[in-house]
């Protein structure tokens, strides 16, 4: 499989005045196409700072980011502005949604700044709305909508731009756990219709669902976790599945110094 996203020696310091804080401190991986990942680690491990780099939100202060094989370190702000609209769906866990529009309007969006003619953006958001089952809602306004189905709009917005990957931050934290465990169902769905997705958590059990979890703290990854397809399945909650915590690890390395 392709490589998707190859961080080499990846360092974040932010500059306090007196105090400087090391956010990351030396990572390194490889996220290949078509892989569902989970980034997890507790708060202040440096998983947020991480997937801000990774969607062109953030610039390192030392190693290299590349996606698709293209150098985010290297280019120019409003290439990277470029990248991100185009490469990266966004999906957030308050959702993010302007008040004002409807769900279609809102799936929209990233197609409007990308330019995309108005017949087209309409055709392109109202299928995406049907493909996560929202496609009797089109015309609701986010107030109207409960929290699943507002988390629902706004994976359709990340996917309507055919992004190379999805990034999602923490998007089943303001969900009660029925809700959330449906939208997992639906990452997994959408990770085996071919989409490349990458998930920041600090939940065990959305991490279970995945099939591969960076573990992060401290600003380092400690260690880095296959699973077996079998376990993720048992963590999805299949019939008869004892759930995440009979999910087994398969493959998982410990990582010094990355």
């Amino acid at each position: 499989m392709a490589v998707m996203f190859a961080a080499r020696n990846v360092t974040k310091v932010y500059d306090m005045g007196a105090v400087q804080v090391h956010a990351l401190r030396g990572v390194s991986f490889t996220i290949e196409e078509g892989e569902l990942v989970a980034i997890m680690g507790p708060s202040g491990s440096g998983k947020s700072t991480l997937m801000q780099i990774m969607g062109c939100l953030d610039r390192p202060t030392s190693g290299t980011v590349e996606l698709e094989g293209v150098d985010l370190t290297q280019v120019s702000d409003d290439r990277l502005a470029e990248i991100r609209n185009r490469k990266i769906g966004f999906v957030f866990q308050q959702f993010n949604l302007l008040p004002r529009l409807t769900a279609l309007e809102n799936v929209e969006l990233p197609l409007v700044y990308a330019g995309v003619g108005r017949r087209e953006r309409r055709e392109r958001a109202r299928a995406m709305l049907e493909a996560v089952g929202l496609g009797q809602r089109l015309d609701h306004r986010p107030n109207e909508l409960s929290g699943g189905q507002k988390q629902r709009v706004a994976i359709a917005r990340a996917l309507v731009n055919h992004p190379a990957v999805i990034l999602a931050d923490e998007p089943t934290g303001a969900l009660d756990t029925a809700t959330g465990t449906e939208i997992m169902q639906l990452l997994v769905r959408l990770n085996e219709e071919g989409h490349t997705i990458v998930i920041v958590t600090h939940d065990p059990e959305v991490a279970a669902k995945t099939r591969r979890i960076i573990h992060i703290r401290d600003g380092l990854i400690y260690r880095d976790e296959r699973l077996e397809p079998a376990a993720a399945a048992v963590a999805a909650g299949g019939p008869g599945q004892p759930g995440p915590a009979s999910a087994r690890a398969a493959g998982g390395q410990e990582v010094a110094g990355s």
